[in-house]
């Protein structure tokens, strides 16, 4: 800034100073005062409140002693537990269903261990099962004291009242907090007696049933939820937290058995958050209004603050929309996930708008401005508080949604962003019908770093685009391997061109529909991977096109091709080509060069398009029309598939037409009555219009003679050959001496690659 600038601001900060010192003392001595106070009454509410807790707390703990007791006693004092007990047939699945498993499943007993008078386990539960009986002398070191007591209880009892016949017969009991297997627990031992006097027991007959809670688990949850305790937990030590309040547990002997912990309410501590943010935002409030008013400005200055604030919005927000840009999104972003490390859901959705490039090509780059800044505004409207929109870049925008309770938000935003593209945009008296494709990366879940979360969210943007129009998707893993595979393939694909390693061509035989003889070969890349094995044409090729490297590939596959061509001259040569390719710079001059310098004739080279070529721009349609001049012939494979019309057929002067194989392989079929007209038709038209017709995949007998008495001139297919090498080729030129076969190609070397796809 230059100090022009400086100065006079520096003038009015010494007078602000002067005039504003008494005035700040002042202020920030009773805004102290108040902070002191506030924190002060915070502090001793939170005291308060943390007493309190302990004593509900405590009696809360002492409470479950008693409930066990409790519990225990409504299977303890039972006529039919006493019988079947002391039965010589026991039955031990009512006693595990009416006592064991029922305390467990009502009262979350963990452990049930019923003893008979001689305190040996005749039946042992543990958490809700069955268990061998042997598996009380683990525990019973820790249990025996607790069953001594209980039957020192029911023992003093029948002493003071032996004389009393008419009293019912007393019941033993001990509870309290021990150790069991080394864990924390509340315990209860009762004896078994009969709740009515129909069932005589003789002293000391008495069984006696032991329930065992572990402090933990179901036990915190039941706690939790009566009392009000929040996260609480047991621990052998005290590990309590800063924030946590802790309360030591005894058995009745005195010892130790561990420290009950939970984090206590803090309702200051609560007020103070809630009020806090006000509080400060009255403060700063004061101190601005008190700024402004003993700081007079002057009018250059004004006007320097105004223009600086213009400059700041211009650097944070979009010129045609108005919206905030990516500088100010980013800034955005690193808040939202700086709350999402505290435990806040963020969504990241990167929209990107389906049809805007035709708009732009149809009616113009302003019409295209127009439907940028529409889309904002709807869209703006369309969101809550909690969700930021900016536009990245052209038709690209980007929203930030936090606040997020349930994954059904995002849903709910996805399917407003939907709607707002649903009713079609008025631009210059014409509607424009657009869509868009949404990708989705949420944090935690997707990370936390804001390039990274970026990165997801583009990748899975990347998908919905793949997939059609109106497409939302969200990132999965599986996304970010298929991007990194796709990286690896392009490397691994770029080296294997340069070193001329791992591809290879091969050569599938074109025949004569009337005799079977071989008339020309199909050229089709492979490439076995070094590690990978072999990979299909169907997973590099979409690669190849979309990373360039289309083009030197198809002009490596054609070189090879037409070398091959000239060890049989008499045949003709068919070679794909992509759409990709003919958007490279000169392309016609670079294709029909390869072919003079391989001493090929162009009128034996076959160059096979798809319909795509021919909807392609005029640069396309040039290049198709010079290879027409220069000889070569033209095939249109996968005649039906796409959107060509009889007009094109007739403008670039086709030479062939190839039938998809999806119309063959439904041939014979009784399931599919249409292919057959179909092909019929197909084979009619092209030739009425005066062309070769081919059909590929040609795979039975049955497929063979339907298309050769239709009138189909050639023919492709597995039932013929797969493709084959070079030098298998003249096995299959002699073998074609006769109709060729799969028999045929069954000879040739079986270490062939098959056939799997296409370039």
């Amino acid at each position: 800034m230059p100090l022009s600038t400086i100065t006079p601001q520096r003038h009015q900060q010494g007078f602000s100073r002067r005039a504003l010192l008494p005035i700040s003392i002042v202020t920030v001595g009773a805004v102290l005062l108040a902070v002191a106070t506030l924190f002060w009454a915070v502090r001793h509410t939170d005291r308060l409140s943390v007493d309190r807790q302990i004593r509900t707390t405590r009696h809360a703990i002492e409470s479950s002693i008693e409930d066990l007791a409790k519990q225990q006693q409504t299977v303890a004092e039972w006529d039919q537990a006493v019988l079947e007990l002391t039965s010589s047939f026991t039955n031990w699945q009512w006693i595990n269903d009416e006592m064991g498993v029922w305390l467990y499943t009502l009262f979350g007993h963990d452990q049930v261990y019923i003893l008979n008078p001689q305190d040996e386990a005749v039946y042992v539960m543990m958490d809700g099962a069955l268990v061998a009986t042997s598996q009380y002398l683990v525990a019973q070191p820790d249990l025996y004291p607790l069953v001594r007591a209980a039957r020192d209880d029911i023992r003093r009892q029948q002493e003071s009242h032996r004389s009393d016949r008419t009293r019912p017969h007393p019941i033993g009991r001990a509870a309290q907090f021990l150790e069991v297997l080394g864990r924390p627990a509340v315990a209860s031992a009762t004896t078994i007696i009969s709740s009515t006097k129909a069932v005589v027991q003789e002293p000391g007959s008495e069984f006696v049933i032991v329930s065992v809670r572990f402090l933990g688990g179901r036990f915190l949850a039941e706690l939790s939820s009566r009392h009000s305790i929040d996260q609480p937990r047991f621990s052998r030590f005290n590990t309590a937290l800063s924030r946590e309040q802790s309360l030591p547990l005894v058995s009745d002997q005195g010892q130790p058995v561990g420290y009950f912990i939970w984090e206590p309410e803090l309702p200051g501590t609560e007020i103070l958050r809630i009020v806090g943010p006000a509080a400060i935002l009255v403060t700063a409030t004061v101190i601005i209004l008190l700024l402004v008013l003993i700081r007079s400005l002057s009018r250059s200055v004004k006007e320097l603050q105004a223009s600086e604030a213009s400059a700041q919005h211009l650097a944070y927000h979009d010129a045609l929309t108005g919206l905030p840009n990516r500088a100010l999104f980013d800034q955005w972003l690193g808040d939202a996930l700086f709350r999402a490390r505290r435990g806040e859901n963020v969504a990241l959705l990167m929209l990107d708008l389906d049809g805007f490039k035709h708009v732009n090509d149809t009616l113009g780059h302003q019409a295209g401005d127009h439907l940028i800044r529409s889309f904002a505004q709807r869209l703006s409207g369309a969101l809550h508080p909690s969700e930021a929109i900016a536009r990245i870049g052209g038709d690209e925008f980007a929203i930030i949604q936090t606040e997020i309770k349930a994954a059904a938000e995002v849903e709910a935003l996805c399917s407003r962003i939907f709607d707002v593209v649903r009713q079609p945009f008025s631009i210059h008296g014409n509607q424009a019908f657009i869509g868009v494709s949404i990708g989705v990366a949420t944090a935690p879940e997707a990370g936390l770093d804001p390039i990274e979360l970026m990165r997801k969210a583009d990748i899975a943007l990347y998908h919905a685009k793949a997939e059609g129009r109106d497409v939302r998707r969200y990132f999965a893993d599986v996304m970010d391997q298929h991007v990194k595979l796709r990286a690896r393939i392009e490397d691994d694909l770029r080296s294997a061109l340069k070193r001329e390693r791992g591809l290879k061509v091969l050569y599938q035989p074109q025949v004569s529909a009337a005799d079977g003889t071989i008339i020309g070969l199909e050229a089709l890349v492979r490439w076995h991977h070094p590690t990978h094995g072999l990979i299909l044409p169907d997973q590099f090729i979409p690669i190849a096109e979309e990373t360039g490297l289309i083009v030197p590939l198809g002009e490596w596959v054609l070189r090879q091709a037409c070398e091959t061509s000239l060890r049989w001259p008499h045949l003709f040569m068919a070679v794909n080509l992509s759409a990709k390719q003919f958007h490279s710079n000169k392309f016609a001059e670079r294709v029909i060069k390869i072919v003079r310098d391989s001493g090929a004739d162009p009128r034996r080279i076959e160059l096979e398009i798809t319909e795509s070529v021919l909807l392609g721009d005029p640069a396309t349609r040039e290049a198709l029309k010079a290879l027409r001049e220069a000889g070569f012939r033209i095939a249109l494979d996968d005649f039906g598939t796409g959107h060509s019309s009889l007009g094109y057929l007739r403008q670039f002067e086709v030479d062939k037409i190839k039938i998809d194989r999806s119309f063959i392989k439904q041939l014979g079929q009784g399931s599919d009555k249409n292919s057959g007209p179909l092909v019929e038709a197909i084979v009619a038209l092209g030739h009425t219009m005066g062309l070769t017709v081919t059909a590929e995949g040609i795979e039975t007998d049955q497929q063979r003679e339907f298309l050769a008495s239709r009138g189909c001139n050639e023919l492709q297919g597995f039932l013929f050959s797969e493709a084959v090498t070079a030098d298998a080729v003249a096995d299959l030129i002699r073998a074609s001496m006769r109709p060729v076969s799969k028999a045929v190609s069954a000879s040739l070397d079986r270490n062939v690659p098959s056939r799997r796809g296409e370039a």
